[in-house]
């Protein structure tokens, strides 16, 4: 079951994505990474963990985060470690960058196909009723905000909603909220903006 699910987010993926390159506001090769980093490795200090980030294409990069995370749905909640997996949108570089402000460090906002899967392995609380050793994966789509200041620092704060599949447990929708602080330890572009 979690093979067909997997197989439908790709596709929707491999369809959805062509469409966005119309809506993209930005000029120049689709394949040019004017405002994004092509690699950015985060240390998560709020919720403790590691992100990678990858800039694939003019505003588009994928990211993966393994650390601490809640899910909670209408079933209940479970706290453990978490895998979390984005294909993000940046929309507003540009804008931002033309008006003088940050966005080094992926410093922008963005909506993202997001999945994430919470191991039974290492829960650490959970009323969600079933076996001791259900798995719980989230799909849903976010919407999010990520800033990275001089020093390093950084936020992102994401809220969206979505499916969540039991493995053993029962599934059922409800939201996602994501917040984080850490410190990029890869080096970032130049703060000071482009202009085209």
């Amino acid at each position: 079951m979690l093979g067909k699910i997997l197989y439908s987010a790709g596709l929707v993926l491999y369809f959805a994505v062509p469409s966005l390159y119309g809506q993209v506001m930005e000029k120049g090769p689709v394949f040019d990474l004017v405002h994004l980093e092509r690699h950015q490795f985060k240390f998560n200090l709020f919720a403790p963990g590691l992100s990678y980030e990858l800039g694939i294409f003019r505003n588009q990069t994928v990211s993966t985060n393994l650390g601490l995370g809640l899910a909670t749905y209408q079933e209940g909640y479970a706290l453990g470690l978490a895998w979390n997996n984005r294909y993000r949108y940046y929309h507003n570089l540009s804008r931002r960058a033309n008006n003088n402000k940050n966005v080094s460090g992926n410093s922008g906002n963005y909506i993202a196909a997001a999945q994430a899967i919470f191991f039974s392995q290492l829960r650490l609380a959970t009323d969600i009723e079933g076996p001791d050793d259900f798995n719980l994966g989230f799909y849903g789509l976010v919407y999010g905000i990520q800033r990275t200041y001089p020093k390093g620092f950084n936020f992102n704060v994401e809220l969206g909603a979505g499916y969540y599949r039991g493995d053993g447990a029962v599934s059922g929708y409800g939201p996602l909220l994501s917040v984080n602080f850490g410190w990029v330890a890869t080096k970032r572009k130049s703060r000071k903006p482009v202009f085209e």
